[in-house]
């Protein structure tokens, strides 16, 4: 473990004493020594240096926090603008955006008095919500794979912070994190540390043995009652559970380490070493054994899953979100729209933005899935089916550029202002679904009274397209995260 500062060692029997008698080699103060440097060792497994570091933001120590601005607590208003509000309806004009306190305090005409307020003024350009990725990898979209099975945890967690930075640059506020160790980067992210989204956070994904997220390698099998976790599940990448008593304790410790939802793999996937993607993973019981340990915290259970087979029992154990699913028969589908359950899909579509594979048995499960993308986009409107976007971006550090082009593809199947309302107000509502789990109070993906103000202007009309979005760079002109402004280029 690399050494703490110096400022942050701990020395339990140095003899800088109180008044009174000195306590300093006392066992009581042995014990907390002891339980402290488990603390740093436990948090550095889970969350990299920032998870150490995150232990002491609250001491008085210098630092570059104190060197950073403060934020100006003036109440904000926007005018002169269009506004695209989240629900899909048409551009709004004359209207005026106050902000305070974080939150959208009210929607004004664009002639209301501004009082003490500063005035931004948008120059007839959109305002529309900050974008919501469904299905992001906060830890794990910007690195290697071989990097992030082999580089030091600090590295790794380094590379996720400028990658989080980079995801909020491109306007994407709000990531519902599916599977990796992100709690200690979201915690940062919360503090004004580093920039970055808002992350809901799954924690590690929960597998099976052979299932989407056992990523050992062969020497490593059998494991015994006594055999030590793999690497990934130390990082917090993925846990391997068999049996309904393993899953419920792996759900339980993702909930105890601040998850907003939970992750299992029911299925198989494309890119997957040991399980094929026809494959079904997980039984029944053990599936509805996690449903009912989320439900008791008030949340829910997302699962990867591809196949009619694996969508089914998910749903009949209590599934809330369908990740993937491009596999899905009409029955499924039916089923999905019955249970009200969401399907969080990807353009998966084999083209410029797929992953390249050597062997020909994965891309032809590559081409099933991208014949399936169609049909499931066209299933999942035929049946009203609660669809949401999101881009499973993993292990591509030379793809997370190209997010928003995901988001643009889907103007094949809707038209733009329906698009970008499943980026925004739709994929809102699934967020809301954690419940009491949600970390942020307040309704996300809308510009609405009491809505947290997460926006965007933009040089672009979603009404005729959103090819704007595929140069972030340039046609965001203004970035907002709760009332604070990361970006003005206006």
């Amino acid at each position: 473990m690399p050494a703490l500062p110096h400022a942050f060692k701990l020395h339990p029997f140095s003899h800088h004493h109180a008044h009174g008698a000195c306590q300093c080699g006392s066992p009581l103060l042995s014990r907390f020594h002891e339980r402290m440097m488990a603390d740093v060792s436990r948090r550095q497994f889970i969350g990299g240096m920032a998870g150490v570091m995150a232990m002491f933001a609250a001491l008085h120590a210098p630092s570059v926090l104190s060197q950073q601005p403060k934020d100006d607590n003036r109440p904000i208003l926007l005018k002169n603008l269009r506004l695209f509000d989240g629900s899909g309806g048409p551009l709004r004009d004359g209207v005026a955006i106050r902000i305070e306190g974080g939150r959208i305090q009210a929607l004004q005409t664009n002639g209301a008095d501004a009082g003490d307020a500063e005035v931004i003024d948008c120059g007839g350009r959109v305002v529309m919500p900050g974008l919501i990725d469904a299905h992001w990898h906060t830890t794990l979209a910007g690195i290697s794979q071989l990097e992030a099975m082999t580089a030091d945890p600090g590295y790794v967690h380094l590379v996720a912070a400028k990658e989080a930075e980079r995801t909020l640059m491109r306007g994407v506020t709000s990531v519902r994190d599916v599977g990796g160790p992100s709690f200690a980067l979201k915690r940062a992210i919360d503090k004004g540390i580093v920039d970055g989204p808002r992350i809901f956070p799954a924690g590690a994904m929960i597998s099976q043995t052979s299932g989407h997220g056992d990523f050992r390698m062969r020497h490593e099998v059998p494991r015994g009652t006594a055999s030590p976790l793999s690497e990934q599940e130390k990082q917090g990448v993925a846990v391997i559970a068999d049996g309904e008593a393993e899953v419920l304790r792996r759900t339980r410790e993702q909930l105890m380490l601040g998850a907003s939802q939970i992750k299992l793999m029911a299925g198989g996937g494309v890119a997957s070493t040991y399980d094929p993607l026809d494959s079904t993973q997980f039984t029944e019981r053990e599936l509805r054994a996690a449903v009912e340990a989320a439900d008791d915290w008030g949340t829910y259970v997302a699962v990867h899953v591809y196949t009619s087979k694996g969508i089914q029992r998910s749903l009949r154990a209590g599934v809330k979100s369908i990740e993937h699913g491009q596999l899905a028969d009409e029955e499924s589908v039916r089923m999905m729209a019955g249970e009200g359950a969401w399907w969080s899909l990807q353009p998966f579509l084999q083209d410029e933005d797929s992953n390249v594979y050597p062997d020909a048995a994965r891309r032809e499960s590559q081409r099933m899935v991208a014949e399936g993308t169609v049909r499931a986009y066209e299933l999942a409107q035929r049946f009203d089916v609660k669809t949401a976007w999101g881009t499973d971006i993993l292990f591509s550090p030379q793809n997370t550029h190209n997010q928003l082009r995901h988001l643009t593809k889907l103007t094949r199947f809707y038209d733009s202002l329906t698009t970008l309302a499943m980026a925004t107000g739709r994929n809102g509502e699934l967020l809301a679904m954690s419940g009491p789990r949600n970390p942020y109070q307040g309704k996300l993906g809308t510009l609405e009274p009491e809505a947290l103000a997460d926006l965007l202007v933009v040089d672009g009309n979603p009404e005729q397209g959103l090819e704007f979005l595929n140069d972030p760079n340039t046609n965001l002109r203004l970035i907002m995260k709760g009332g604070r402004v990361h970006k003005n280029t206006l």
